[in-house]
């Protein structure tokens, strides 16, 4: 069975999970300008983020990636991670289990 839902309709900020009772687990994030996350990792998981509007620098290990509206990064939950917003942005993170 499919589920739909409008990404605005998502409650929760900075964190809303899309599909509370479902995996692969589904945040969207949202950032202001200047907003920031700090260091975390999310050890077995695999992590996938789309950057559905502005532009972030992601942390990933204590290297910087910038990531603009349109880019996927993909990387292993055992990464530290902290994205800091440069301008007002959204993304969308898949956080799947990792395969045995």
């Amino acid at each position: 069975m499919a589920s739909v839902k409008p990404i605005e309709d998502c409650e929760g900020v900075p964190h809303a999970n899309v599909f509370p009772t479902e995996e692969p687990k589904t945040i969207r994030l949202s950032l202001d300008e200047g907003e920031s996350v700090g260091a975390h990792n999310h050890p077995e998981r695999q992590v996938i983020l789309y950057l559905i509007s502005g532009e972030i620098d992601l942390q990933l290990d204590g290297e910087s990636h910038i990531v603009q509206s349109g880019d996927v990064v993909q990387f292993d939950g055992t990464c530290e991670v902290a994205p800091a917003a440069k301008i007002d942005s959204t993304a969308l993170i898949v956080l799947a289990k990792k395969s045995e």
